[in-house]
């Protein structure tokens, strides 16, 4: 099925299930930017729109209406993307309008919503940048489509907790977070160095390793 003629179905889909301003809402809102996010973005990295939802309306923490882009729900999975404009969001936007928005993302995070934001210019220019982001961010939510093997779901966390924990790794950071012995520590850490994920980090002039850093864009790796 083409881009086409899916957004056309998901589109018309959700008309049929709103009334009133619900349906102008959806109407008058899903403009260029939306449309170009889910055919540069969302379509090809997911191939359909199921569980995807525009121009969703959820209160914010006055009682007051929002509609945000796109809300996408999957189990007990709130993922809310919106799609910002430099304009709109960045050089028209005043100090009040700034406090508001900050408020309520916090207040979204706090009734269960993950909050994640594309720029305009990305979605147009740099697709493949939101691509990838998106797909790590669905990734943990979503089984593989592929048979994942117990050593590459392990290094998938390691890289992920190399990222978190900021500074070079240890072979006991390793042991303690994922709760295994010393050697199973070692043996994972330099296996990621051997694929080229990880690089040792020496002290000084010293030849001793002293922990491992990230060597390579983790974006490849996570998606």
């Amino acid at each position: 099925m083409t881009f086409e003629k899916a957004h056309d179905l998901f589109i018309n889909n959700h008309l049929v299930n709103r009334t009133g301003e619900r349906r102008g809402r959806l109407e008058r809102g899903h403009q260029h930017g939306d449309q170009l996010f889910l055919r540069n973005v969302w379509w090809p990295s997911q191939g359909n729109f199921d569980q995807l939802h525009p121009e969703y309306e959820v209160l914010d923490w006055r009682g007051r209406s929002y509609v945000a882009d796109f809300v996408w729900l999957q189990g007990f999975v709130k993922l809310l993307i919106e799609i910002k404009g430099f304009a709109t969001h960045v050089r028209d936007m005043d100090r009040f309008k700034y406090c508001n928005e900050l408020n309520r993302e916090t207040f979204l995070h706090a009734m269960g919503f993950q909050v994640i934001s594309f720029a305009y210019d990305d979605v147009e220019q740099r697709p493949e940048l939101c691509i990838s982001l998106l797909r790590m961010v669905l990734s943990r939510y979503q089984p593989s489509k592929t048979p994942v093997s117990r050593a590459m779901f392990a290094e998938k966390e390691i890289i992920r907790f190399a990222i978190v924990h900021v500074e070079p790794i240890r072979p006991k950071d390793v042991e303690m977070h994922f709760k295994v012995d010393h050697k199973t520590a070692v043996l994972m850490l330099q296996k990621l160095c051997a694929k080229g994920w990880l690089i040792p980090a020496l002290r000084g002039n010293e030849i001793r390793v002293v922990g491992y850093e990230l060597a390579r864009d983790v974006l490849d790796y996570l998606e």
